[in-house]
């Protein structure tokens, strides 16, 4: 991953929740169709990795939901870690500091595979090569019938609009109350961003092998995609 961004998130790591409902506009929208694409019985005792999990936040959403699920969160900064360890606990969840964009996907601790791979708010820091890449990779960790939900940051289908993306935000967080030392705080952790268009992102889902991949939530610079391993 790259090491501005590697830079950034450790720095970051204290203030990094207190602000997350002003910065993303559609917050609970997007957090909840996340969570509502993971196609299992709410008391399975199912196995999601969450890529990049930050202080634990996607995570908390998926257990909110799925109390049996057996968690595994991986992220580059150890302070990041240590937010959602005190989030979440330790029953049913395990952590590991781990780049996913260098080093192999975890597998589940007795082996298998993953029931849903999940992840937010992070992919968006890879270059497009280590994206694809990224994706084959998840695709060959799921089980069959397990499914890929990326709560992203996206880049417009032209630089017109990625601008036109950023002044939306501007305007819908300022609205939401956030200060200007927030909004420059925001920008500080965005200068690592390789955002991606999301339909080259779809079709590098499909291209791995992914069956039903497509974009459940979409509001300016924040999408929901999803894939599905059929096989």
């Amino acid at each position: 991953m790259a090491s501005v961004a590697h830079t950034v998130f450790f720095n970051t790591a204290a203030t990094y929740d207190k602000t997350r409902a002003k910065l993303i506009p559609p917050y609970d929208r997007f957090y909840s169709t996340a969570v509502s694409l993971i196609p299992f019985e709410p008391e399975s005792p199912i196995r999601v990795l969450d890529l990049g999990a930050g202080t634990g936040l996607l995570s908390a959403f998926v257990r909110d939901r799925f109390p049996n699920a057996h968690l595994h969160l991986i992220d580059l900064a150890p302070s990041m870690l240590d937010r959602a360890r005190q989030r979440l606990g330790t029953r049913n969840i395990t952590y590991a500091v781990s780049d996913y964009g260098s080093q192999p996907l975890p597998r589940p601790i007795r082996g298998h595979q993953w029931h849903a791979i999940v992840s937010s708010l992070s992919i968006h820091h890879l270059a497009d090569s280590a994206k694809q890449s990224l994706f084959r990779y998840i695709y060959s960790a799921l089980l069959p019938g397990g499914v890929f939900v990326n709560a992203e940051q996206v880049a417009g289908p032209t630089s017109e609009l990625t601008r036109r993306y950023h002044l939306q935000w501007l305007t819908q967080i300022r609205s939401l109350g956030a200060t200007d030392q927030e909004i420059t705080d925001a920008e500080y952790r965005m200068q690592g961003d390789l955002c991606s268009p999301v339909e080259d992102q779809l079709a590098w889902m499909r291209q791995a092998g992914f069956a039903y991949a497509d974009c459940w939530l979409k509001e300016g610079r924040f999408a929901v995609l999803s894939g599905t391993r059929l096989v």
